[in-house]
């Protein structure tokens, strides 16, 4: 299981990078960020990440209150994962390294 992040004990951007940092995390969010997301159909569109750490990047984020996970009573059981409040407040972060990302990539392509 994921580490409690000590919020006493670090800076703010070491938080930050705590709960963001990995390959997969970012991604992650940018994906649930778009609306609530079916585990399956949130693996197909990270195609290359396995169930497991899928399972594991998961469970970190809804331990950390970034993502919500619902259970729906439905045959065969129905989970959606989705941006809790505090999680919503990433977005601009992410829309921001995004267009950064948009940004350097032009530039780079320029030279």
């Amino acid at each position: 299981m994921a580490k409690a992040v000590a919020i006493t004990d670090q800076c703010p951007m070491e938080i930050g990078l705590n709960i963001l940092g990995g390959k997969w995390k970012l991604k992650i969010l940018w994906q649930i960020s778009k609306g609530a997301v079916r585990f399956n159909e949130l693996q197909r569109r990270l195609e290359k990440i396995t169930t497991k750490t899928l399972t594991q990047q998961l469970r970190e984020l809804e331990e950390q209150k970034i993502i919500q996970r619902t259970v729906y009573p439905d045959n065969p059981p129905k989970v959606e994962y989705a941006l809790t409040e505090i999680g919503k407040s990433i977005y601009p972060v992410l829309k921001s390294l995004c267009d950064w990302g948009t940004n350097y990539q032009t530039c780079i392509l320029q030279e």
